[in-house]
């Protein structure tokens, strides 16, 4: 039988709907195998809290069968609940990431799979975060993409979590190459796009009106392009932002390139909320995330919809099995 991939899976917020999503996802059917990095005792009380039952089993157990979940216990520092945040267990969430970095990066873990971190709290008990892509990047010593993709738009981002006023500053010409060069790879490996077409949006309003409302495209943007094209890059832009996400437009696009957070992801949130995944792209190894955050006041409820953790569960799970036959690594 051929091994199936090893995917690391991480809560993220003690206090949030990541644990209950773990929960969820663990009741369902999966083509790898899942290994939850955090507190046991945590994902019980999510279990017990909506009334799913759960089975947790050690790390290098056999095949699970649903309702079973393989664990490396990383304990919490103080009993968390529900909906209320405590800086005290901030230290918990991020050595689990950092630990799950780290088995990735070896190749011990085929990918991750991660669950709505709270960056206020992080910060709040003194850690500097600002996301978990940013995070993987720096242990990984990789320049990496954010992109959030759903069945019908893929949205990759030149610029993450930064003030709008830093943005244009961030946006140097050979910042923009790295990220159009990872992108573009991956289209091409991860999602088999044999000659793949991306959309870059501008800047500017209007891109730029031809330098009357900003010089970034002139400057920035359009030489970069020129440069790629010759290496036969089909790069279509800079794009007016109002206008590039049109149904008839995105038909010829297999990717988006926006320049920052919120000028691209509100159209896909929009397009299917709960539909959606976040990847990081240009890491050695397989990362996706919900494309939500951690919904304190859902947590312990129930309420909250495990769509986009089995989403990101099964889109891992694609693109490690995707990079285990263009180049073989480690399984479990």
């Amino acid at each position: 039988m051929t091994p199936r991939a090893l995917l690391g899976l991480i809560p993220g917020e003690p206090a949030g709907i990541g644990p209950e999503l773990c929960v969820r996802l663990a009741q369902t059917p999966h083509a790898a195998q899942l290994v939850a990095i955090c507190d046991g005792g945590l994902l019980m009380e999510a279990a017990q809290a909506i009334g799913l039952p759960l089975d947790l089993v050690s790390a290098d157990s056999a095949d699970v069968r649903p309702g079973q979940l393989r664990l490396l216990h990383r304990p919490r520092a103080v009993p968390s609940r529900f909906g209320t945040l405590d800086p005290r267990n901030a230290k918990a969430v991020h050595d689990a990431l950092i630990e799950a970095a780290q088995l990735a990066g070896s190749g011990t873990l085929a990918g991750l799979v991660t669950g709505p971190v709270h960056k206020a709290v992080l910060n709040e008990a003194g850690i500097a975060y600002t996301g978990t892509t940013e995070l993987l990047a720096k242990e990984a010593g990789r320049e990496v993409v954010m992109m959030l993709a759903s069945s019908r738009l893929r949205v990759a981002l030149a610029t993450t979590h930064l003030p709008l006023r830093a943005v244009p500053g961030a946006i140097s010409r050979a910042s923009l190459t790295d990220t159009i060069e990872i992108l573009h790879a991956a289209l091409l490996a991860d999602f088999g796009i044999p000659s793949p077409v991306i959309a870059v949006l501008g800047l500017n309003p209007h891109a730029g009106e031809a330098g009357y409302l900003g010089h970034e495209e002139l400057e920035v943007i359009e030489p970069v392009l020129e440069q790629l094209r010759t290496r036969g890059m089909q790069l279509i832009g800079p794009l007016p932002a109002d206008t590039a996400f049109l149904p008839g437009k995105l038909a010829g696009f297999d990717a988006v390139l926006a320049m920052y957070h919120d000028q691209g992801l509100p159209v896909l949130k929009f397009s299917g909320f709960e539909e959606a995944v976040n990847i990081t792209l240009g890491l050695p190894y397989v990362r996706v995330a919900v494309d939500h955050g951690t919904a304190l006041e859902l947590a312990g409820r129930g309420l909250a919809d495990a769509s986009s953790m089995i989403l990101a569960a099964q889109w891992a799970t694609a693109f490690a099995e995707r990079r285990d036959r263009l180049s073989p690594r480690l399984l479990a």
